[in-house]
């Protein structure tokens, strides 16, 4: 009898990136808490769940927030482990924490591996006028490691946010069940040849 692998209800999704790129903030508003302008930096790894339905199914997202401060990275690492979905998030006003998206990609491959789900979020677009990071930069970064892209702001557009989760959760569900649906496929071309040796064993 074939077994056929069933995802689990529950996906871990978290953020990663610098200090004050506002990943507190986008966490909260999108499971519909208020925006905090003065939300402290994070010192410690925690993580709030939202319910996600799709396909008739409700999924349990742990949307993790991670801590940016250098001097906690190793511990950051730590709670990396076992993600499903990586959201690497930039500060528009601050070139630096763009730049540091490599770092934060890397780190994310050395643990994980490449064959993520990823998003980009560039934060903080209602500080527009202190913009130091153009819109196509990042979107050119996203598409260069094959991440879906969204430039927003937590102040603002808490529904944008609570969308591209749900956006990016499709892309993981719909890219497992396919990889589920090619093992199976992959069992029963192997299995075939003996149906047709017959005989006892």
């Amino acid at each position: 009898m074939e077994e056929e692998k069933v995802l689990s209800n529950v996906v871990k999704l978290i953020l990663v990136g610098d200090s004050g790129t506002g990943k507190t903030n986008l966490i909260n508003v999108s499971v519909g808490q208020e925006f905090n302008p003065g939300v402290f930096t994070t010192t410690s790894c925690s993580y709030i769940q939202k319910i996600v339905k799709n396909n008739k199914k409700d999924y349990k997202v742990n949307l993790w927030d991670t801590i940016g401060q250098e001097k906690y990275r190793s511990l950051t690492k730590i709670f990396v482990k076992d993600a499903n979905i990586v959201i690497f998030v930039y500060d528009i006003t601050k070139r630096e924490s763009f730049d540091s998206l490599k770092y934060w990609k890397k780190i994310i491959n050395d643990i994980l591996g490449d064959d993520l789900t990823l998003g980009v979020i560039g934060n903080k677009i209602d500080l527009y006028l202190e913009e130091e990071v153009k819109e196509n930069e990042g979107k050119e970064y996203a598409d260069s490691i094959g991440a879906k892209f969204k430039i927003t702001s937590a102040k603002n557009n808490p529904k944008e946010i609570s969308d591209f989760i749900e956006e990016l959760l499709d892309i993981y569900l719909n890219k497992n069940n396919n990889n589920s649906n090619n093992r199976k496929e992959t069992i029963k071309i192997k299995k075939m040849p003996k149906k047709e040796r017959g005989g006892c064993c």
